[in-house]
């Protein structure tokens, strides 16, 4: 059963967060420990259609979330597509007139917020002020970035504070780029220094008790909260000699998706 979102937008407020490079393996293992991502549901597993943050982001803005990996195509219902492409959508999809669902939810009131994590949200070059750019307010910090133990934290803290600034009728669209899961993730385990599922695991445990903080200020709201969670990418640790991703091999492709209200 698919989402209607012709009856969330307008009528909910929108979050998505994108776990940096989690792995799809590691996010089912680590599913009893995560109450608040995995609380009323399991991972699902999907395709991603960019094998590194910014080719993914910019599928992602354009409303090509992750995509169901299984063969039939009646269950890959968009949530979002855009106007005049002259493809058939269902009738649960959201149809936006502008290049990018952001721009598609600010045209519909929605205040549009960013919460950078990884490299390409820095807004230090040109290519890095892209991403952030589809935003109407949009945020970096240091210490929002990888080589922070605390990075997830101190984006809670910061969500938290704008949330305060925020009127409760404003309708928004808060997204955010989780950087914790990316490497260096070594550091989640003591005495440990290199990346591994493991690290990854102990970095999603991390991530998945700050976000609780996040969601409950969220349920204060008077809007009620539709929320997307998914990876980006996966990332390989010498599966077939492969390090890393920007490449194809399956655990860079599967990622793990939810979709819930708060």
């Amino acid at each position: 059963m698919s989402i209607n979102m012709n009856e969330v937008v307008g009528s909910h407020d929108i979050v998505m967060i994108t776990l940096d490079t989690l792995r799809y393996d590691a996010a089912v293992l680590e599913e009893a420990n995560c109450p608040n991502l995995c609380g009323t549901g399991s991972w699902e597993k999907r395709h991603t259609p960019g094998s590194f943050t910014y080719a993914a982001h910019h599928a992602f803005f354009g409303g090509f979330l992750p995509t169901p990996a299984n063969t039939d195509k009646s269950s890959h219902v968009r949530l979002f597509h855009g106007k005049h492409s002259g493809l058939r959508t269902h009738p649960h999809t959201w149809l936006f007139d502008a290049p990018d669902i952001v721009t598609g939810l600010a045209q519909e009131g929605y205040r549009t917020i960013c919460i950078g994590g990884v490299i390409f949200f820095t807004k230090k070059n040109k290519l890095s002020r892209v991403l952030p750019g589809y935003f109407q307010q949009s945020y970096w910090r240091m210490n929002f970035g990888v080589t922070n133990p605390n990075s997830t934290a101190n984006q809670v803290n910061h969500a938290l504070r704008l949330l305060d600034e925020i009127e409760e009728q404003e309708r928004l669209f808060l997204f955010m780029n989780v950087s914790a899961i990316h490497g260096p993730n070594h550091y989640f385990i003591p005495g440990n220094h290199r990346d591994s599922v493991d690290s990854q695991r102990a970095a999603l445990r991390y991530v998945d008790g700050e976000l609780g903080r996040l969601f409950e200020a969220l349920r204060q709201r008077e809007r009620p909260v539709f929320c997307l969670v998914f990876s980006d990418h996966g990332t390989a640790y010498g599966e077939d000699g492969y390090e890393g991703h920007r490449l194809a091999h399956e655990v860079v492709w599967n990622v793990p998706y939810r979709e819930f209200f708060l």
